[in-house]
């Protein structure tokens, strides 16, 4: 019996990836409701059901798994080291930048209960520190004191530095050819299997046991394009991964099996459903939007004394939504058409 394998249904962009992002980034927002009305960070659903996992980590999971596909796509079509980092960049730090700009110089002055002065004076630091992202500084003088998990302005940052430590291995295993090697690239798969568990068992440092947790659907998506014309697709098989997440829960290797059969059924929704759920790509691409705007709104929402999860939702997401809108339309699209056009008109260098 012959497979459909994902190669025969992963071509050109008519899939549900964007779609799929798009709720993720959702999820994360319906996830931080509840720790930014309660105070509880771990008071986040899914999270005793599934030991410890949330929604909001499922959705950043289901982040890192598309990314790490199409950022080996990617590289396979154009390996050219100055068009590949260009179009990344362009992606994710010109909106970064006016979030940053928008909550230390708009949105700070407003509702801080410090001096406007203060924030002004701290708000150079705040923007350069996470634009950079691997310095992050998540408060500015008297802001969002009050609220119940405190004056954190914009949480979600922390996985991007992540996501382009990610890339860089990606491009190292471009550049040693191991993405055209699927042999090859099960041995690389060993090796960082052996290393992940490594970290895990010895915690050398809080923010490399992170790393390690969301380089690990990042380096399935990596595979599954590697070997993209050799895996099957199917919904029994979905359903017998699910069937053996579930028979695992409980266990220490949970979270790998459940991220294991999440990242699978990921990309069953993603390639094999068609039909009318395909017309959302004809809307822009708002997820990073949502990702990187909702939680300063959320924390806002809650400063002027809504305090409850499904308020906190109902009125975040649509003022979330048309900041991602105004985002993609005036900032993110621009930019990945400027990417496109440097791509064509200046000579490559590698």
């Amino acid at each position: 019996m012959k497979f459909i394998t994902l190669a025969d249904i992963g071509r050109g962009r008519d899939n549900n990836l964007n779609l799929i992002r798009m709720i993720a980034a959702t999820g994360v927002l319906i996830s931080h409701a509840w720790p930014v009305t309660t105070g509880d960070v771990k008071d986040q659903p899914l999270a005793s059901l599934l030991g410890g996992i949330d929604l909001g980590m499922i959705c950043v999971y289901i982040f890192f798994a598309i990314s790490g596909y199409l950022i080996a796509q990617s590289y396979d079509r154009d390996p050219k080291l100055t068009h590949f980092w260009t179009a990344r960049v362009l992606r994710i730090f010109p909106a970064l930048l006016v979030v940053l700009l928008l909550t230390a110089l708009v949105l700070a002055p407003i509702v801080t209960v410090a001096t406007v002065d203060a924030v002004m004076k701290a708000a150079p630091e705040y923007i350069l520190r996470n634009f950079t992202l691997f310095s992050l500084q998540q408060f500015l003088p008297g802001v969002f004191q009050g609220n119940p998990v405190g004056g954190p302005t914009n949480i979600p940052l922390w996985t991007l530095s992540h996501e382009l430590l990610c890339y860089f291995f990606a491009t190292l295993l471009g550049l040693a050819g191991l993405l055209k090697q699927p042999r090859l690239m099960l041995i690389v798969w060993l090796l960082f299997l052996l290393l992940y568990a490594a970290t895990l068992y010895l915690q050398p440092m809080e923010r490399l046991v992170a790393l390690a947790k969301l380089a690990f659907p990042f380096m399935i998506g990596v595979l599954y394009f590697v070997w993209r014309k050799r895996l099957p697709m199917s919904w029994t098989i979905g359903v017998l991964l699910g069937l053996i997440a579930a028979a695992f829960h409980g266990s220490f290797i949970f979270r790998e099996i459940f991220v294991f059969a999440l990242v699978y059924w990921i990309f069953l929704f993603g390639y094999l459903l068609r039909g009318p759920i395909r017309a959302y790509n004809r809307l822009g691409d708002y997820s990073y939007g949502i990702y990187i705007f909702a939680f300063p709104i959320q924390q806002l929402v809650v400063y002027y004394g809504i305090k409850t999860p499904l308020m906190n939702i109902a009125l975040t997401f649509p003022l979330a939504l048309a900041c991602a809108v105004l985002s993609w339309t005036f900032i993110e699209r621009p930019a990945l058409a400027l990417a496109r056009r440097l791509k064509t008109t200046r000579p490559a260098r590698i």
